[in-house]
């Protein structure tokens, strides 16, 4: 018996090691998933805020002699919104800088689309219009929300990989840091409507 004792010992210390790095790893993994799919909640809200403002561009275009450079300018905005795409399981802080800064253009172009309206007394009343104008606010609520909880799924990732000792083998697995949404630059200041 006492022959087989070193390697029971070095048998039980190779499995507790094991179950160790394997703890590691999948609690990597779990969180890693949480945080694609709050990326992919992210990316659904915004989808959705996209394709109202079609809505909501043709809307405003049928019921009102417009500024053509406003609608413009918010057409161009969601276009370049939409261009940028992102792989969820390497998003890197200039990835979501440059998502950020096309999902502003947009804010910023429909806030002027939105405050320019008011010279319009008949598409203010027009029911289309003002279920449209309320489904974008509900929307942008949406995307405040899920960009909330994607930074919330963000933390406990980076967290686990970045403790000691995780950190030594989250590199060795592939895992690397995700970057949290930030506000763009700017956003304290209050939107400058031009006409």
């Amino acid at each position: 018996m006492r022959r087989f004792l070193p390697w029971i010992i070095g048998a039980v210390v190779i499995f507790v090691i094991y179950s160790w790095v394997k703890g590691i790893n999948n609690t990597a993994v779990t969180l890693n998933q949480n945080v694609e799919q709050s990326w992919g909640d992210v990316q659904t809200a915004y989808q959705r805020r996209n394709d109202l403002i079609g809505n909501l561009v043709n809307t405003v275009k049928g019921a009102a002699d417009f500024e053509k450079s406003t609608l413009t300018a918010v057409i161009e905005a969601r276009s370049k919104a939409t261009a940028v795409k992102i792989d969820p399981a390497n998003i890197t802080p200039e990835q979501l800088a440059e998502f950020n800064k096309a999902q502003s253009g947009v804010s910023s172009s429909l806030s002027r689309l939105l405050v320019t309206v008011e010279a319009y007394p008949e598409l203010k009343a027009n029911q289309n219009f003002l279920k449209l104008q309320d489904e974008l606010a509900s929307t942008e609520n949406q995307i405040l929300t899920a960009r909330t909880r994607f930074n919330e799924a963000v933390k406990p990732y980076n967290s686990h990989i970045k403790t000691f000792p995780n950190s030594l083998f989250a590199g060795l697995f592939g895992f690397k840091e995700k970057a949290y949404f930030n506000a763009v630059e700017g956003a304290d200041k209050p939107v400058e409507v031009k006409f």
